[in-house]
């Protein structure tokens, strides 16, 4: 067997293309695989189909192809433009690449699917190739994945932002809470981005007027955005953030006190924490700072939080006289941070009590969030929105790509 042939086999051509001669520079460590057809070869036109085109002029192209052992591989070709008598001369497409691609479809497969497991950069190193590049081919494979979504089944969604860099650089990160998957990003998280995911569920057969239920956190942005743009949707608050209202009000009170109590110092934690998952250290000074003598503000506000985290115990028909009672309770407390957690509760009471018939909340964004943050530390940020999306997109959105195995 000619080395010709084990190629031609091993790239799965078929006539009229055919592996003409195999070149190898050691020096370089670089294989060309040069592929021809033969004189009067017939081709089909790639806009309208017509087949039996003769061959009107060619063109040289190269496209890097995998690494055969640990070397470098590039395709070599002719490609001719199909003589169509309807559409003219037309480039015909090539079987091992798409159009307009310097890659074969291998390659671009392999790339797809070491990005979802390393940094671009650090995969450009592997392949030798310039980030900006594969950047490219991502930003391509994702976008047309997701031009195939559909969205006309989507009635239940969360929402929350995640930072794309220090500061205040967000992303809005919509996801449908039935399938667990992104299906939409957008920089920004203010009501426009609600606005955004309005237009992109029109595009992908869905309809915002369809959107039953919505979880998020209690952003003024959001919920402006989400009563202007989804308006047949209910609001569940995501019982994380709003848990993170009363756990904020109770340290707030304990850095208010310790300026007088020096007993509360590197104690944050323990009121923050439940009291199932306290350190065994911890769990004595929460002991030794609960004495009645002692009569410290923080142990109030500890048991005001501890009393509200039962509410999501009860049964849907005492839940909201539950609420009500612990109301009463903290905005009686003579705690002012209590007592404008309560408030904050307040305004935002069918939401919070919503919970009881969605039973939703966004842990599935929570986890897509650490995802996408510990891709992002191991990038150490990205350049781009476009390409922090298209990362979101290839680790959450459940795409699938048309791609060679």
């Amino acid at each position: 067997m000619k080395d010709t042939d084990l190629f031609q086999m091993a790239l799965g051509l078929q006539a009229p293309w055919q592996v003409s001669r195999v070149e190898f520079d050691a020096s370089k460590s670089q294989l060309t695989i040069l592929i021809d057809f033969p004189k009067g070869s017939r081709f089909s036109c790639p806009v309208c189909g017509q087949s039996d085109c003769k061959a009107y002029d060619t063109e040289k192209k190269s496209w890097r192809h995998l690494n055969f052992f640990q070397h470098e591989t590039f395709i070599n070709a002719r490609v001719p433009r199909s003589d169509c008598p309807r559409c003219g001369p037309r480039q015909v497409s090539v079987p091992w690449a798409r159009p307009g691609s310097g890659f074969t479809l291998l390659f671009e497969a392999y790339v797809i699917l070491m990005a979802q497991q390393m940094p671009i950069y650090s995969l450009g190193q592997i392949v030798g190739e310039h980030d900006t590049r594969l950047w490219r081919l991502l930003h391509h494979y994702v976008d047309a994945a997701r031009e195939q979504v559909d969205m006309s089944a989507t009635v239940r969604v969360g929402m929350d932002e995640t930072s794309k860099s220090r500061g205040h650089d967000y992303v809005s990160v919509f996801v449908d809470i039935e399938e667990r998957k992104v299906i939409f990003a957008t920089p920004g998280k203010d009501a426009t981005t609600v606005e955004r995911f309005g237009e992109d569920l029109l595009a992908h057969q869905g309809d915002p007027k369809k959107v039953e239920e919505v979880c998020c956190d209690m952003s003024p942005a959001f919920i402006s955005g989400v009563e202007q743009h989804l308006p047949n949707a209910q609001f569940t608050f995501d019982k994380f953030h709003v848990m993170k209202i009363i756990n904020d009000a109770v340290d707030h009170v304990r850095k208010e006190e310790r300026k007088q109590r020096a007993e509360l110092k590197h104690s944050r934690y323990v009121w923050l924490k439940n009291p199932t998952n306290l350190k065994a250290s911890q769990s004595e000074l929460l002991a030794k700072l609960s004495l009645k003598g002692l009569n410290l503000k923080t142990v109030r506000a500890y048991h005001i939080r501890l009393n509200f985290q039962e509410l999501w115990q009860q049964p849907l028909d005492q839940a909201e006289e539950f609420l009500k009672k612990w109301y009463f309770w903290a905005t009686h407390s003579r705690l002012q941070p209590m007592i404008d957690a309560a408030r904050t509760i307040k305004r935002h009471w069918q939401g919070v009590l919503r919970w009881f018939t969605s039973q939703i909340n966004n842990g599935i964004l929570e986890g897509i969030n650490s995802l996408v943050q510990a891709a992002k530390a191991r990038a150490r940020g990205y350049r781009s929105d476009r390409n922090f999306i298209t990362m979101i997109y290839l680790l959450a959105g459940k795409l699938k790509f048309d791609l060679p195995t």
